[in-house]
């Protein structure tokens, strides 16, 4: 078990839909509930991650979700910022947590397309997105809060169905030629400071973890660029693995 204090706190913004994302996650859970159509929106969420995560892997996570903003950007100054639980990364708990939302979505979207052609069937589907949203916004925030900012991404279903994207990239032989990982430039320059550990959002530890082509292979790697950002030596950069 980690110290309490282990964690640090850091900027984890590093582009434009970083900073100002989270505003889309209460647009869309808040304001779903007068405009159920907002809810709409999550398709091409879900399009996007699904896509992106086929070349590059949970780079969306990192980069560009919306609920990641929120909890890095607004939630991050707040959170008690300790240990994630090792029962939330648990592969049992993921899978289970997948198949439990998958089969209560499904059933919610069966239930909805009962009222394919009526007029309302666009709102009917947008509110089930938009409280899905809404969902995210208050369990996911309450474990950012009293846990940590990234506790719900651990075993978010998006997060999940990332990974079995990356999964099939990776076995067709896409993502050798498109992803981008962590890598260090030079194995031996490394202090083992941990300071790469420190500020994860993930909480992974990359200096134990390069592989011998010196690129972090971690799935969980969502390519934020913070532990770039905080190496001491400045000998981290996120690059394509060499031809």
């Amino acid at each position: 078990m980690q110290k309490n204090n282990y964690y640090i706190k850091t900027n984890r913004i590093f582009n434009h839909v970083r900073e100002y994302g989270w505003i889309a996650t209460v647009l869309i859970a808040i304001g779903g509930l007068w405009e159920p159509k907002l809810g709409l929106a999550v398709l091409l969420v879900m399009a996007g991650l699904i896509i992106t995560s086929f070349f590059n892997g949970r780079y969306w996570c990192g980069n560009i979700c919306f609920h990641g903003s929120l909890f890095d950007k607004i939630i991050l100054p707040i959170s008690r910022n300790k240990e994630i639980p090792g029962f939330f990364k648990s592969k049992p708990f993921i899978i289970g947590f997948f198949i439990f939302f998958m089969a209560n979505f499904t059933r919610k979207i069966i239930a909805v397309f009962q009222y394919w052609g009526t007029y309302d069937i666009l709102d009917r589907i947008g509110a089930l997105f938009s409280n899905t949203y809404l969902m995210v916004l208050i369990i996911g925030g309450a474990l950012a809060i009293f846990l940590n900012p990234r506790t719900w991404c651990q075993f978010c279903p998006m997060g999940t169905m990332q990974k079995l994207s990356h999964s099939l990239g990776k076995k067709l032989g896409v993502t050798k030629k498109t992803e981008k990982k962590v890598t260090i430039s030079d194995k031996d320059r490394c202090i083992n400071c941990g300071k790469c550990a420190k500020v994860c959002p993930f909480q992974l530890e990359p200096y134990k973890e390069f592989s011998d082509d010196n690129h972090l292979d971690n799935i969980d790697c969502i390519k934020c660029s913070t532990c770039v950002a905080n190496c001491p030596l400045k000998i981290l950069s996120i690059e394509k693995e060499a031809a």
